[in-house]
C-alpha cells in the first residue's frame, strides 16, 4: 500500500486520466473529488465489497442443467 500525505487542493494522478483531489478536511472527515472519464467506474469500497459478495453468492445457486442448456444454445 502506498501512503501519501496531501493538503486541501492537492491531488494524485492515476494512469494519466484519473485525478483524485482533496477537496476538504474537517473534523476527521476527508472529502475527495474524482476527475475521471465517464466510463470509469468509481465505487466506495464497502459497495464494491457488497457487489462482489452478492455475485459470489449468486454464482453458488446456478443450476448446472441450465448452464449446460445455455452452453448448447450458444454453440
Amino acid at each position: 500500500m502506498l501512503i501519501l500525505t496531501r493538503k486541501t487542493g492537492e491531488g494524485i494522478v492515476l494512469n494519466d486520466n484519473v485525478t483524485i483531489r482533496v477537496v476538504e478536511i474537517s473534523k476527521g472527515v476527508v472529502k475527495l473529488g474524482f476527475d475521471a472519464p465517464k466510463e470509469t467506474l468509481i465505487l466506495r469500497e464497502e459497495l464494491a465489497r457488497a457487489i462482489k459478495e452478492s455475485n459470489i453468492e449468486a454464482s453458488r445457486h446456478v443450476e448446472t442443467e441450465l448452464l449446460l442448456s445455455l452452453s448448447q444454445k450458444l454453440k
